[in-house]
């Protein structure tokens, strides 16, 4: 029962949000998943990685993240058959007409339902791949900032470095989107996916400045072992699925 402090629903709302802006079941899972063995791949560097099994699996992976991406998919869901017809508050007759008005005016003014089809072509794997360690590298970078700065979770910074990251990252996304989903209207990747892609990389850099003696810290030889495994396993399926797999299509 120490385990239920703040976390647990900062955990929970963290991935609630992460959902909303990522819009895809699979995908969140597989950050949720993956962040899992950095941590167990990483607890010599963070001692606050150093978690039980529970801890990790039941309380992270099923209960806190799982149950945020099954709430966030339901509000994706209700997002998607929502009715969007927008009139000025003042053509409203009624005052509930014009306070449910008011409360939708923090939802959004359309909806776009994303498809990512990652198997689909070898640009849009590839950029899936991308998001995925570009949203891995973000979640460690909190972690490392609060280690290598000496700043307690609570403190306010820490706070609003999520914040913005989730306001700026939602628009992040649909700009990912939108340059994969139609490359011939969009022609460049947005603004604000370059800048949280700058971000990102500049915090990691701030870590590499301030605490060198962490991150060169070796790995254990069987972590090493199994994430050579795991890249080869997913660089082999990549030369199957889009050269020799597409080939025999083609052909």
């Amino acid at each position: 029962w120490d385990k239920l402090d703040g976390f647990v629903p900062a955990h929970f709302l963290g991935w609630y949000l992460k959902t909303l802006m990522i819009r895809d079941w699979w995908m969140c899972m597989i950050i949720s998943v993956m962040f899992e063995f950095l941590e167990y791949s990483l607890e010599h560097q963070l001692p606050n990685f150093s978690e039980c099994w529970w801890d990790h699996w039941i309380m992270d992976v099923i209960l806190c993240n799982g149950f945020g991406i099954y709430c966030a998919m339901k509000t994706l869901e209700w997002l998607s058959m929502k009715p969007y017809h927008w009139q000025g508050l003042w053509n409203i007759p009624t005052y509930k007409g014009k306070i449910k008005r008011i409360a939708f005016q923090f939802t959004p003014y359309s909806w776009v339902k994303f498809e990512w089809k990652p198997a689909s072509n070898l640009r849009r794997w590839l950029a899936v791949c991308g998001i995925i360690f570009m949203f891995l590298l973000a979640e460690l970078n909190t972690f490392y900032l609060k280690f290598v700065l000496w700043m307690p979770p609570e403190h306010y910074l820490v706070l609003l470095r999520l914040v913005f990251f989730v306001h700026v990252g939602g628009i992040a996304m649909r700009e990912i989107y939108d340059f994969m989903d139609d490359l011939k209207f969009h022609k460049k990747l947005g603004q604000q996916a370059w800048l949280v892609a700058a971000i990102t990389v500049t915090e990691f850099l701030i870590v590499v400045k301030y605490d060198p003696h962490t991150l060169t810290l070796p790995l254990p030889f069987y972590v090493t072992q199994c994430w050579i495994l795991g890249f080869m396993l997913i660089l082999t399926w990549t030369i199957w699925r889009f050269f020799i797999r597409g080939n025999v299509h083609v052909q």
